[in-house]
């Protein structure tokens, strides 16, 4: 008769607790480290109105090693990674508080478009470098990389397009391919300054913006085509 296995022997309470508050304090100081190596990035960026600052700069402001550095970062390239997604995500935090303020979901969407044009709008006044800089090498080498940081705002977007469509306010379709388009018209209009080709002209406004958008998506807009094939006919 075949003996049955033995059963391992269970790890003592005390000796679980000691291991997870181990593993709690090692999280916490790695996490202290990551933020002083981004508060120092930061901060170069704040000085020198420009991304093109060493690593050796960053970790002597940090006050940390150069081995520190390293086992928490590939290289600069996944440091200024790390605070263009944290700059995405501030923003979209900002979109879902805002729009979550509204209780109609056709509301809720303009205020998310308006707001998010607003934030991508270039201000002459302020340098953000990690923006004009950054972000268009990022978007040239590693197109990937600016897609995944923009997810928590497309997930956003997604939302509110799913919510307006539920309304019968958008129409029925793929909440998250529309969802990409209208965020791509935003920025791209926001972040062309909102001049058209016609330099006399105005500059494009965030009303503007939205209005296209939501005739782009609207049941309003589907149905216009079919009511003139109607007319025709008569």
């Amino acid at each position: 008769m075949t003996a049955a296995p033995a059963e391992p022997p269970v790890e003592p309470a005390w000796r679980q607790r000691a291991v997870e508050r181990s593993t709690r304090a090692a999280k916490l100081r790695a996490e202290q480290r990551v933020q002083r190596f981004l508060e120092s990035a930061q901060e170069l960026i704040a000085e020198k109105g420009t991304t093109d600052f060493t690593v050796q700069e960053i970790v002597d402001r940090s006050k940390q090693s150069l081995r520190s550095f390293y086992q928490h970062f590939d290289g600069k390239h996944e440091l200024l990674l790390a605070l263009f997604e944290d700059a995405l995500a501030t923003s979209a935090a900002e979109i879902r508080e805002a729009s979550a303020a509204e209780s109609d979901p056709v509301e809720a969407l303009r205020v998310a478009v308006e707001l998010l044009f607003n934030q991508s709008h270039p201000d002459p006044g302020v340098q953000r470098p990690l923006f004009s800089d950054f972000a268009l090498q990022l978007l040239v080498k590693h197109p990937a990389q600016v897609a995944t940081a923009h997810l928590p705002i497309l997930m956003i977007f997604t939302d509110l397009i799913e919510q307006a469509t539920e309304a019968g306010a958008v129409v029925p379709g793929k909440p998250r391919r529309q969802a990409t388009l209208v965020m791509q018209t935003i920025m791209f209009a926001a972040q062309a300054n909102g001049v058209p080709a016609d330099s006399h002209a105005s500059p494009v406004t965030a009303e503007e913006v939205w209005q296209f958008c939501l005739n782009g998506i609207s049941s309003a807009a589907t149905t216009a085509p079919a009511k003139a094939s109607a007319s025709k006919k008569r």
